[in-house]
């Protein structure tokens, strides 16, 4: 019986890279000159220090780009509220979102069964296994996972026939 399996998965050391990376290019910007600016991955999140909210704001345009030329898709990023640290700068942590949550997983089984497809969904931890009898079911349930824009970003592996 075909299967699939819907995860969402990051390569935390292209995480690793990124941030190396952001942090080169701030010490080499003039903008960021004198300033206490940093970034650090720790475990399954990011710290990000800044002097002021607009270098919080640069900081937060590197990251996405940096990112996304590795291939890591920005929605991964989940900003918290910044807070205000030792010496007049601000701290945010930056949770990585990895893996499919309970809610998202029902949003995304919902959805399945609303197309009235021949396939079945079943949660399996953190992540979503889809079967059906039929490939061109299976494709087009990829199809409808891909139209509902969900804020995390979705990998389709596993595709066995």
């Amino acid at each position: 019986m075909p299967s699939f399996d819907i995860v969402s998965r990051i390569d935390l050391a292209e995480v690793d890279n990124a941030v190396a990376g952001v942090m080169r290019e701030i010490a080499t910007r003039f903008d960021f000159k004198g300033s206490q600016s940093s970034l650090k991955h720790e475990e399954s999140a990011l710290i990000i220090v800044a002097d002021d909210a607009l270098k919080l704001k640069q900081m937060h345009e590197l990251l996405k780009g940096h990112l996304t030329r590795r291939k890591i898709d920005a929605g991964v990023l989940d900003f918290a509220e910044p807070e205000k640290a030792a010496g007049n700068t601000l701290r945010q942590t930056v949770k990585l979102r990895q893996g499919i949550d309970r809610e998202l997983a029902r949003k995304l089984v919902q959805a399945i069964k609303d197309a009235k497809l021949k396939v079945q969904a079943a949660i399996q931890g953190e992540e979503l296994r889809v079967s059906g009898k039929k490939r061109d079911d299976l494709q087009s349930t990829i199809e409808r996972i891909k139209a509902l824009q969900v804020e995390q970003p979705l990998q389709f592996m596993n595709f066995r026939d």
